[in-house]
Parts: structure tokens; C-alpha cells; sequence
């Protein structure tokens, strides 16, 4: 999480944000604006589809229930991809926001088979934090990663008037734009569709389990 960007990560993110100064601000502002209501919403309900947090239970039984989660929100989230792929630039669109909810939702579940509550405004920026570790570049990733540290014995806000919601688009949206561009194409769109979804749950899921072994180990009464 740490480690330093190689040339390779480097010289994609500098064509990347050649990119983004290319665009307008109020382009920027635009989606900045519906991916922070997008994922409000996202965030208001999905802990009504997550079952109550799991406590004194062992780390493998929670462990087998976080690889049944990601099982699950994988296939959908193939399932769906591979669908959108088929259905050309109109399904294309509608498959951010639903792969966006997927996501979202995984993560709560993941919170619940490591004992939080995913209702706690806390919680929920750590869902956020976890979104970021996955979907970052490494400089970005860093300063999360240091602000996720010692999480439970931080002092957190009261509301999320103070994220940085433009870093965390950009960000999201840096990290997928090329995989997403390539399910537009004809033919191949639904493989890479399905492909790609499964391979960003899986690591977004991947992320989750050792950011909430991090807190597990450090409060060991969960365990």
C-alpha cells in the first residue's frame, strides 16, 4: 500500500491527468456532484440488505463468510457486465451505477462478518477509505492507507461534509475508464464486461478482508 509508483504507474497516471486538465471544470464538477450523490444514496441504503454484524465468532468462520459474499456480488457483477457489454453504449452507461452499488454492498457485508456496524457514520467513511485503497493510484492510495491506521482509535467527523469526493471520483474513475472503454466494444464487449466486473469485485473485496484483518488485530476482543 506504501510502496512508491514505478515508471510504468508513473507515466500512465501523468497521460491521465493530462487528460483531466483537458476537460472542463464544470465537466469536473458535474460528475464530481453525481458520483457524491450516487454513492450517498448507495451508502444511505445499502445496510438494509446486510444482515446484523457477526460478533464472537472465530476469524475463519468470518472469513467463510466474506468468500461467500465475494462469491456472490463476483457472478452478479459478471453476470451484469456481461449483459451491459452485449447491450451496447446505453446498457454500457447503466452498468457504473449498478457495478457502484455491487460494490458498495459487498463492502457492507464485509463489515458485518468482521463485527461493525455498518450504519455508524464511522464505518461507513472506512467503507469509503476501502473503495479508495482499491481503486487509486499509489500516491493517493498512501495517504489513505496512513489515515486508515489506528482507525478505531481516531477521532472521526460527524459527517461527510469534509471528503474529498473529487479525489475519490477522479480516482474511481481513472483506475476503470480503460476496462470500461473496452466493453463498448462490439463483439467483445460481454466477455470483457463479465471479465472485468469479476476482477474488480474480486480485488475490491480482496482490499476489504485485509483492511478489516488490520482493525481485527488491533482490537482483538472482535475476534
Amino acid at each position: 500500500m506504501t510502496r512508491p509508483p514505478g515508471a510504468l504507474g508513473l507515466a500512465a497516471r501523468a497521460v491521465q491527468l493530462k487528460v483531466n486538465r483537458i476537460i472542463p471544470e464544470k465537466v469536473h464538477a458535474a460528475i464530481t456532484t453525481a458520483m457524491q450523490g450516487m454513492t450517498r444514496a448507495i451508502l444511505t441504503g445499502s445496510d438494509f440488505a446486510t444482515g446484523a454484524p457477526l460478533v464472537q465468532a472465530t476469524l475463519d468462520e468470518r472469513l467463510e463468510r466474506v468468500r461467500a459474499a465475494i462469491d456472490n456480488w463476483k457472478k452478479t457483477a459478471a453476470a451484469e457486465g456481461g449483459i451491459a457489454g452485449a447491450g451496447g453504449f446505453v446498457l454500457a452507461a447503466a452498468d457504473f451505477p449498478l457495478l457502484m452499488s455491487f460494490k458498495i454492498k459487498l463492502l457492507f457485508e464485509i463489515a458485518a462478518a468482521f463485527g461493525h456496524e455498518g450504519s455508524e457514520l464511522s464505518e461507513r467513511l472506512y467503507i469509503l477509505h476501502i473503495f479508495e485503497l482499491a481503486f487509486s493510484d499509489a500516491a493517493h492510495r498512501a495517504k489513505v492507507f496512513e489515515a486508515m491506521d489506528g482507525w478505531d482509535a481516531r477521532t472521526h467527523p460527524t459527517d461527510l461534509a469534509g471528503f474529498d469526493w473529487r479525489a475519490f471520483q477522479q480516482q474511481y474513475r481513472d483506475h476503470i475508464d480503460l476496462a470500461k472503454l473496452a466493453q463498448l466494444l462490439p463483439i467483445v464487449g460481454a466477455p470483457v464486461g463479465a471479465i472485468v466486473n469479476w476482477r474488480l469485485v474480486e480485488k475490491l473485496g480482496h482490499t476489504a478482508v485485509m483492511a478489516y484483518r488490520m482493525r481485527l488485530e488491533a482490537q482483538p476482543t472482535l475476534a
